[in-house]
């Protein structure tokens, strides 16, 4: 696998291949995504090392990513999922960690409570009213 700093988008309403959307600040890879209607975000990953960025980007809009905030500790692949109004990154590099953020306010991820083991490369899902952390 080799870094990228692509961001692409496909259109979920039909098939088609991806399409540019903007770019990530730098090339990166193990990050985890997650969004509401209006805003996508893009946390942890490996640059040189663990980061603990966040990123952001506009999903009404093609454009490039910029900074949100960041995690609370520096890690690669964690698991993520999200509601209309937060984004939750679990564990990664293993760690136990889960950070939240407030979609609508951009900053630094608060505390959310411990995964039941560390992990790594894990997937997340979510609904409205929970997520889960595989």
């Amino acid at each position: 696998m080799s870094r990228t700093n692509e961001i692409d988008y496909v259109t979920i309403a039909s098939t088609g291949n991806a399409t540019d959307f903007g770019d990530y600040p730098t090339s990166a890879d193990y990050v985890a995504a997650c969004s509401n209607n209006t805003k996508g975000l893009i946390g942890g990953g490996y640059i040189s090392s663990n980061t603990s960025r966040i990123e952001v980007i506009n999903i009404a809009s093609t454009g490039n990513a910029t900074n949100f905030g960041n995690l609370s500790t520096a890690r690669r692949a964690p698991g993520s999922a999200s509601s209309s109004v937060r984004g939750v990154w679990a564990g990664g590099a293993a760690s136990n960690v889960i950070d939240y953020v407030t979609i609508a306010s951009e900053g630094t991820a608060t505390d959310f409570g411990d995964l039941g083991a560390n992990t790594t490369e894990g997937a997340g899902c979510s609904n409205a009213h929970g997520g889960i952390q595989a």
